[in-house]
């Protein structure tokens, strides 16, 4: 089954995953907050600011009209940063099709509610869990961009709704999986961010693949604890959306988390690394609402802690080391 779908971001990965809908069979309108991005998305078809060289599908168009985009709309994508999201969505609410599943692509956890972005979602837009699907796993969006293979997960409360969303964006290069443990799927995609920031702070102080090995297995371990204590299902935390999107965050230089911790790691203010980007890390914002919601729930998430005292500037990357080595033992499954 295909249809017209309205996307919501024309960054990085919202434009990325545009081409995954259109090549799925899809009439894709992709909303661009800037006017002039989206007219130059129409004029040359290509969204040069983050994917330079890429052609995009015929089947996409672009609009800043929110009306527009949302017009005959059978699916509607959401891709902007999570933090923005609640705002975002305040706003386009209203047009919204009352019918229409709504898919999250973002991957975080609101500041000061904690809450994950299909909560937030169905808070804002009033959407039953039946119509809340989030899309996860190890992609990348400068590959997805290219279609290179690549697989992921869509999860939805309502297994037959996943199904659908399946179905709507199988594409040649992009095969996705089904799952209806959407808590699961959204707490692998936030935290993997963190702990992609902490293997950057590790090589960028030159450290070598057993110090970022390391980091990565607990980084899982510390996903794991907290996903489960909400409710996930612990496979998950093993599959795409847990560690295949962890590997890829955690190992690609394509990762904008794990290069703002190398930058980190290599004495860089959080202003210089701010001002070199106009991508967002994400991990950066969420590693202070992922700590708190760990310590509302008697989770340890030290990961969390240490990256969020970084980023705060209360702690260098070589206090964090320190701290870690210097932690208590216990076994390896506590």
């Amino acid at each position: 089954m295909t249809g017209k779908v309205a996307v919501f971001g024309a960054g990085s990965w919202g434009t990325a995953f545009s081409i995954v809908l259109a090549d799925a069979g899809n009439d894709v309108t992709l909303w661009a907050r800037r006017e002039e991005l989206a007219a130059t998305i129409n004029e040359t078809h290509e969204n040069a600011d983050y994917h330079p060289g890429v052609v995009l599908p015929p089947s996409v168009t672009a609009t800043h009209d929110v009306e527009k985009a949302v017009y005959a709309a059978d699916l509607v994508v959401l891709a902007t940063p999570s933090q923005t999201l609640r705002d975002n969505l305040t706003e386009w609410a209203p047009y919204l099709p009352r019918t229409a599943p709504l898919v999250s692509l973002m991957k975080g956890v609101e500041l000061g509610t904690l809450e994950r972005m299909s909560e937030v979602i169905a808070h804002v837009a009033g959407a039953g869990p039946e119509r809340i699907a989030v899309v996860s796993g190890p992609n990348l969006s400068p590959e997805i961009a290219r279609r290179e293979p690549a697989a992921g997960v869509v999860a939805c409360a309502d297994e037959q709704v996943a199904k659908a969303l399946q179905s709507r964006i199988h594409s040649p290069a992009f095969r996705p999986y089904t799952s209806t443990d959407v808590i699961g799927c959204e707490l692998g995609g936030a935290y993997k961010n963190v702990v992609a920031i902490a293997v950057g702070m590790a090589v960028g102080l030159g450290f070598g693949d057993n110090s970022t090995a390391s980091v990565i297995t607990r980084g899982l371990a510390e996903t794991s604890r907290l996903a489960v204590r909400l409710g996930a299902n612990p496979m998950t935390l093993m599959g795409l959306a847990g560690l295949g999107d962890l590997v890829a965050t955690c190992s690609s230089p394509l990762s904008r988390n794990r290069t703002f911790g190398e930058k980190l790691g290599r004495g860089l203010s959080i202003e210089e690394i701010v001002g070199s980007s106009h991508q967002v890390a994400e991990g950066a914002k969420s590693c202070r609402s992922l700590r708190e919601l760990a310590a509302g729930h008697g989770v340890d998430a030290p990961l969390a802690q240490y990256v969020d005292e970084v980023v705060a500037g209360n702690m260098t990357v070589s206090d964090v080391v320190d701290a870690m080595l210097e932690r208590p033992t216990k076994a390896e499954t506590d």
